[in-house]
């Protein structure tokens, strides 16, 4: 299942012909048509407000005081607003600030604010220029195409030849799709501006936690190119020297007679060999299984409960891929289950389940074993839980004591495809 863009760049990274039966271009459309009627109407009121204080100079602090307070703040909300249209950040329309109790004190706060002035820049240029770049954007992205057209209805009113309205029909429809493309990446870089002037700045411990977070996720993206790297090293390096030597095992002990003690000293080096060999293999599937890069998670899965010496009831339905971090710690949170499940559960039976609905990835792995399971009895799964929390993902783990255990993972993500 798709999730849909949160904002119009996002909206840009989609195949061209599925962005255009989307409803991304006509709310970018409309995103710059309104931007251009409400700057038309506050370059009035700010024309008003230059011609009041050229002509009353000696009231310009007072002018100034009425246009902070009753007009630079709600043209910030109101465009907070208004970028829900091209922008579905939450941040955006749910912030306030907090305002003092007296009208003394709101105006020194307002004063003081760093983020008055910026959406009295914000105002100014809004009034002055962007409603402008928003107007020419529009009138040349939608109002082109749809002169072009309605060009059949023009040459019904005016009894112009009909050679030229089937000319600019067509016109029209290819304008139209190349319109609303534009648009969207015109609403994409408006809406930088608007966020860089007016978007709630994040405080000191609030840039703290987010570095925090980019330096867990980096973390965590760096641990796992090294297992890959491991994986290949031990895959393309030790697994293919071994199966050499097994080879030449082989090899020596067809020039050797059968029964002489070199024979069988021979044969009990190529049996060792063999023993390398699976281990090799067996750690290479732990480290990245090949299946989850081949077939993705639900073939992965799969496979796990299949290996499992406790049978495992499996429920599995996915729409396709999923993004390969998210594939990764589903994979080995499921296999951490299922081994801690054959291990220390005493279940005689498990329970495997995941489903993507709603944008969000869930998978439940329970047992009737004895339970009294505990994430901070130092389990693999203390590892795993801050991986899915890098994914904006949770861990949850119930078990009572006397059973039955579930744990349960749910992370946020998208399908990438079959």
């Amino acid at each position: 299942m798709d999730v849909s863009p949160a904002n119009a760049w996002e909206a840009m990274s989609q195949p061209p012909l599925r962005l255009l039966r989307t409803s991304w271009p006509w709310r970018s459309f409309g995103y710059a048509m309104s931007g251009a009627l409400i700057g038309a109407l506050l370059l009035g009121l700010l024309t008003l407000v230059v011609v009041a204080v050229t002509t009353t100079a000696p009231y310009l602090i007072v002018m100034l005081v009425l246009f902070l307070v009753y007009v630079s703040r709600p043209v910030a909300r109101f465009e907070r607003r208004r970028l829900r249209l091209v922008d579905f950040d939450p941040a955006q329309a749910g912030y306030r600030r907090a305002d003092a109790d007296s009208l003394t004190g709101r105006l020194a706060a307002r004063f003081i604010d760093p983020a008055t002035w910026r959406e009295l820049a914000y105002a100014v240029l809004f009034g002055s220029a962007l409603w402008g770049v928003d107007l020419v954007a529009g009138l040349i992205l939608a109002g082109l195409p749809m002169l072009c057209l309605t060009s059949v209805a023009w040459v019904w009113f005016t009894d112009e030849t009909w050679l030229l309205a089937l000319l600019l029909f067509p016109v029209g429809v290819v304008l139209l799709g190349a319109g609303g493309l534009m648009a969207c990446a015109y609403a994409g870089a408006r809406t930088m501006i608007t966020r860089a002037l007016i978007a709630p700045q994040p405080s000191g411990l609030q840039r703290r936690v987010q570095e925090l977070t980019s330096s867990r996720a980096r973390l965590v993206a760096a641990f796992e190119a090294e297992r890959r790297r491991i994986e290949r090293d031990l895959h393309d390096g030790a697994q293919q020297r071994i199966t050499a030597l097994t080879m030449a095992l082989g090899l020596a002990q067809l020039d050797l007679p059968e029964d002489g003690p070199a024979a069988a000293q021979v044969a009990k080096a190529q049996e060792l060999a063999g023993l390398a060999m699976t281990e090799i293999r067996g750690l290479i599937h732990g480290i990245h299984p090949q299946v989850l890069t081949d077939r993705g998670l639900a073939a992965a899965v799969e496979d796990l409960a299949a290996r499992s010496p406790i049978p495992v009831d499996v429920d599995v339905s996915l729409p396709g891929r999923l993004p390969q971090p998210v594939e990764t710690a589903a994979y080995f949170v499921v296999s951490e289950a299922l081994a801690n499940v054959a291990k220390h559960s005493n279940a005689s039976r498990g329970c495997l389940r995941a489903r993507h609905e709603a944008g969000v990835l869930t998978v439940r792995v329970r047992d009737d074993g004895t339970g009294g399971a505990d994430l901070a009895a130092g389990t693999g799964l203390t590892g795993l839980a801050d991986r899915i929390a890098v994914l904006e993902g949770t861990l949850e783990l119930t078990s009572p004591p006397g059973g039955p255990t579930a744990l349960t993972v749910e992370i946020p993500c998208t399908s990438t495809g079959p």
